[in-house]
């Protein structure tokens, strides 16, 4: 005892040392290293290509392993049903299975009047659907079935298609309504066919071009034609809507009351009408109407896939577990693809029934299968207990429930103190959705989203950094008082990659900022040039005219005196080899020509006479560069050229990986442009542009511009 009394102490102590030890190191913590280039970061660590996979060989494995793993993929019910914990969460599952099929009762009838469809059917695209998901989706919290703005997408086909009225004479209601039931049934099979391909080939990513901004105003812009196509229900009939606690029972209340005082005979009220009990049986799709529904089916299909995923992110985020969008484009399309086979019409993910599902203590998809039973009980036996209520009622319901969606116009004032370019994309597709139909008001809203995404791309933030005192950071000199740009070096960044939309803004931006007119400077150099080779091949000329005349006059008086003694003929020799002919003197002033016109001195542009750059090294920031097109790699190259003929040098810095190989196999590298002229960070370029102020010795002072 007393010898760990002893050695707590000590403990204690050498910890402290090695704590305060390590507290000191941290705070004297400093790194020295050589300057990197793009040759030495490869050697040092040591960088390859990895090595190619071909993929297709994976997926044409056949094992038993293989097949099991592609069972529990595509049928998730297996795996998390077998270790559902049922002390801790069946109560929780029934209660809040309860909750939502005491609210998907009454919207189910409701959604069939957007859809345009006889009440019963909006019941059985509460229960086929529902139950299909409990098997193959994998979020636990939404709520599958009837949706406000995936039935109005619906009325909006089955109204065009089997209209009210054709050639001014009204259609027998019960051809009618059959005829829609063939629509929406024929419609839903063909959506579930397009969410199932899209699963399987991996298309999930298609919902990321569904920004926030524009599923919110789609969403808002869907409520209000709701909102509006509800209303001759209301004034048919003024009820006042209930909605939060007790409303189930002011729901049952306007049912007796129109039973009791017979508002159907007396007053013409529109109700439910007779529920069949029982299941129908299964019917094929009406294939020949596929042409017709095509594009409104991919649209409902989108529609509907990006409103469930974005909802089961939410809830899989907030109770830590993961949801597989390619799975849920499977799980919903088998819902609509069988439920269509059932005559149910194109159902996707409630938000209110959803969060009532999430608050209700719900756990699991076992909640999804208790409400489809709960309904399955409903169609049997119960159903013809609602056969009087109002359809105003049922207006009421669609109403009181656009509350949430609509409570979204007020995104208006925070997407305006948050993002103006979001703003815009909200209201854009709020406009289309409400001024044009729902399928066009998306296809104009995802067109004019990625536009701006382009137009914002071709216009990103091009600065010149400056070095931040007494550290390696660079930092735009417009935005950091204390950020001071290098002495004759100039760093150059863009906030976009460099591709073909806005190659040319990158390189006109650039000699803007640089405060040199290049193209200017090029012009005149090559003008000054091209004059002095004129002059010189002048001079040629007359000296070649000259020594031609000199050559006659010299044959017609030439004489010769044979008796000149030894030493005349040697003195005379000695004189002549002092004296130069027009011939030699041409070929002199050639060579001289030439070897002004290899004269690095010769051709500058302070020989010429020109203004020199106040600069003599530029370095690009690439850091924001995340691929290389084509007309990247000649942009570039046509910068290195440019301003070496200007005599500036040209480096990069900051390049990722893949950007690099990207230029090695665009052929960018060459025997002027080396990774030499490439560096891990803009500090290591600074530093040996200013350990090296003239270009590097491998190349050229002028190249041809491509």
């Amino acid at each position: 005892m007393g010898l760990a009394d002893a050695s707590g102490p000590r403990d204690t102590q050498a910890l402290l040392s090695a704590t305060q030890a390590v507290e000191l190191r941290r705070r004297d913590y400093h790194m020295e290293r050589p300057l990197l280039n793009q040759e030495h970061l490869e050697e040092l660590g040591r960088w390859g290509s990895a090595p190619r996979t071909r993929q297709w060989r994976t997926w044409l494995q056949c094992s038993h392993a293989r097949a099991r793993a592609l069972l529990l993929q595509h049928l998730p019910v297996l795996v998390w049903l077998p270790r559902y914990p049922v002390r801790d969460w069946l109560l929780g599952d029934l209660l809040s299975g309860m909750s939502v099929a005491i609210m998907q009762l009454p919207q189910g009838l409701a959604y069939a009047l957007l859809a345009g469809l006889p009440p019963v059917f909006g019941l059985y695209s509460s229960f086929y659907p529902v139950f299909i998901y409990f098997l193959f989706g994998t979020s636990r919290h939404i709520s599958v079935g009837t949706f406000a703005v995936m039935s109005v997408m619906v009325g909006s086909v089955t109204e065009s298609l089997a209209p009210q009225t054709l050639n001014d004479s009204t259609i027998n209601e019960t051809t009618r309504d059959a005829e829609r039931v063939r629509v929406a049934s024929t419609l839903s099979v063909l959506v579930g066919l397009f969410q199932v391909g899209l699963g399987l080939i991996h298309f999930g990513f298609l919902v990321t071009y569904l920004s926030e901004p524009l599923v919110r105003g789609y969403t808002t812009a869907a409520a209000v034609q709701v909102f509006v196509s509800q209303l001759k229900y209301v004034f048919g009939l003024h009820l006042s809507s209930h909605s939060g606690p007790l409303s189930l029972i002011y729901l049952i209340g306007a049912t007796g009351i129109s039973y009791g005082m017979g508002l159907k005979h007396i007053f013409g009220v529109d109700v439910v009408g007779n529920i069949s009990a029982g299941l129908v049986p299964p019917v094929a799709p009406n294939t020949q109407l596929f042409s017709k529904l095509v594009g409104s089916a991919f649209t409902i299909a989108v529609v509907g896939f990006a409103i469930a995923i974005s909802l089961g992110k939410i809830f899989a985020l907030r109770h830590g577990y993961r949801v597989d969008s390619n799975q849920e484009l499977v799980a919903l399309g088998l819902s609509n693809l069988i439920g269509g086979i059932f005559q149910c019409f194109p159902v996707s993910c409630s938000m209110s029934r959803s969060l009532v599902q999430e608050s209700t203590g719900g756990n699991s998809q076992v909640a999804g299968a208790i409400s489809s039973l709960f309904i399955l009980l409903i169609i049997v036996k119960l159903g013809e207990l609602f056969r009087d209520l109002p359809k105003a009622v049922l207006a009421a319901i669609i109403i009181v429930n656009l509350k949430g969606m609509l409570r979204q116009l007020s995104d208006v004032c925070s997407f305006w103190k948050a993002n103006q370019a979001d703003l815009l994309i909200w209201l854009v597709t709020f406009a289309a959705t409400i001024l044009l139909n729902l399928d066009l008001g998306l296809m104009v809203s995802v067109v004019f989203s990625l536009l701006l995404v382009v137009v914002r791309t071709q216009m990103p933030h091009y600065s010149i950094l400056g070095q931040v005192p007494d550290t390696d950071i660079y930092r735009d000199v417009a935005e950091y008082s204390e950020a001071k740009e290098v002495p004759g070096v100039k760093v150059f960044r863009s906030s976009a990659t460099v591709y073909f939309a806005n190659a040319d803004f990158y390189s006109d931006a650039l000699k803007q900022r640089c405060g040199v007119d290049v193209d200017f400077l090029i012009s005149q150099k090559k003008k000054l040039l091209k004059k002095r080779e004129q002059l010189k091949l002048k001079q040629l000329q007359k000296e070649k005219k000259l020594q031609k005349q000199a050559a006659s006059s010299k044959g017609a008086s030439v004489s010769i005196n044979v008796n000149t003694s030894l030493e005349d003929m040697r003195s005379n020799n000695v004189e002549d080899c002092k004296q130069v002919s027009p011939g030699d003197k041409m070929e002199d002033a050639t060579a001289n020509g030439q070897e002004d016109s290899k004269a690095p001195d010769g051709s500058t542009l302070k020989a010429l006479g020109l203004p020199q750059p106040d600069f003599h090294s530029l370095i690009l920031d690439l850091g924001a560069l995340s691929f290389v097109d084509t007309v990247c790699l000649k942009s570039l190259k046509n910068i290195f050229h440019d301003f070496r003929d200007i005599e500036v040098e040209v480096y990069m810095a900051a390049c990722h990986s893949p950007v690099v190989s990207q230029l090695e196999a665009g052929h960018f590298f060459d025997a002027s442009i080396t990774k030499k002229h490439l560096f891990a960070s803009v500090h290591d370029a600074v530093t040996f542009a200013l350990q090296h102020p003239r270009p590097v010795p491998d190349s050229p002072v002028s190249v041809t511009r491509l």
